[in-house]
C-alpha cells in the first residue's frame, strides 16, 4: 500500500467518526432542549403559588421524561456500543443535568434521594457498565450535588412563601446527604470541585432555619416538620 492508499484510508476512518460525532451532536441537542423544559416546569416551585401545585408539576416533568427516555434510545444507536467512553463526553454534562432533574422531582415527590438505579429508570438508561449505556457513578453523583444547590433556593423561597416547616425538611435532608458524600473517598477533580460546593448550600440552608428560629417561625415548624408535606 502506497503512502497516499495509506492516507486515502485514514481519511475514510476520519470521515466515519465525525460523521458519528455529528449524529450524536444533534441528539445531544434535543436532549438539552427537552432537559430546558424538564427545568422550565420545576422551576415553577419556587414562585409562591407553586408549592400548591408540585405533584401538578412533578406530573408533568415525568412526561417530559418519556420523550427523553425516546430520546437516549435514539442516542444508543448512533455509536458502536463498545464505544461509549470514546464518545461520552458529548452527553455527560446533560446526562448529569438530567439525573439532577430525576432527583429533584424525586425529592418533590417523595422528600427522600432518588438511588441511581431509580435514576437510570427513570432516564430509560443502565445502572450497570457490562450492559451498555449507562449511568456512571460519578454522573449521578454530580446530578445529585446539583439537587443540594437547588434545595439550598428552594428553602430559601420557602419562607417568602410562608412555609416555614419546609426548611427544617431540606436540612436534615441536606446534613444527611453532607454525611454520605463525607464516607466516599473522591478521586475525581471536578467531582471533588463540586463537593466543595456543597458546604456552602449547607451553610445557606443553617442560615434560613436560624433566621426562623431567631424570629420564632419554627416553633409551630418543628412539631409539623415530620407531618403534612
Amino acid at each position: 500500500m502506497s503512502v497516499s492508499e495509506m492516507f486515502i484510508a485514514l481519511q475514510g476512518v476520519l470521515t466515519a467518526d465525525q460523521d458519528i460525532r455529528e449524529e450524536i451532536r444533534k441528539v445531544v441537542q434535543t436532549l438539552e432542549q427537552t432537559a430546558r423544559e424538564i427545568l422550565t416546569v420545576l422551576q415553577g416551585v419556587h414562585q409562591g403559588s407553586g408549592f400548591q401545585d408540585i405533584p401538578k408539576k412533578c406530573q408533568k416533568a415525568r412526561e417530559h421524561f418519556g420523550t427523553v427516555r425516546t430520546q437516549l434510545a435514539s442516542l444508543k444507536n448512533k455509536f458502536p456500543a463498545d464505544q461509549y467512553y470514546r464518545f461520552n463526553e458529548h452527553w455527560r454534562f446533560v446526562l448529569q443535568r438530567l439525573v439532577f432533574l430525576a432527583a429533584f422531582v424525586v425529592y418533590l415527590e417523595t422528600e427522600t434521594l432518588v438511588t441511581r438505579e431509580a435514576a437510570t429508570e427513570i432516564l430509560g438508561i443502565e445502572s450497570e457498565r457490562e450492559k451498555g449505556f449507562h449511568l456512571d457513578i460519578e454522573d449521578y453523583l454530580s446530578g445529585v450535588l446539583t439537587l443540594a444547590s437547588e434545595l439550598a433556593r428552594l428553602a430559601v423561597n420557602s419562607v417568602t412563601a410562608g412555609d416555614y416547616a419546609r426548611p427544617l425538611r431540606i436540612s436534615a435532608f441536606i446534613n444527611e446527604l453532607d454525611s454520605g458524600f463525607r464516607l466516599l473517598n473522591l478521586k475525581n477533580d471536578s467531582l471533588r470541585k463540586r463537593y466543595d460546593g456543597l458546604k456552602y448550600d449547607v451553610k445557606k440552608i443553617e442560615e434560613v432555619v436560624y433566621d426562623l428560629s431567631i424570629r420564632g417561625l419554627n416553633k409551630d415548624s418543628i412539631a409539623n416538620a415530620g407531618g403534612e408535606k
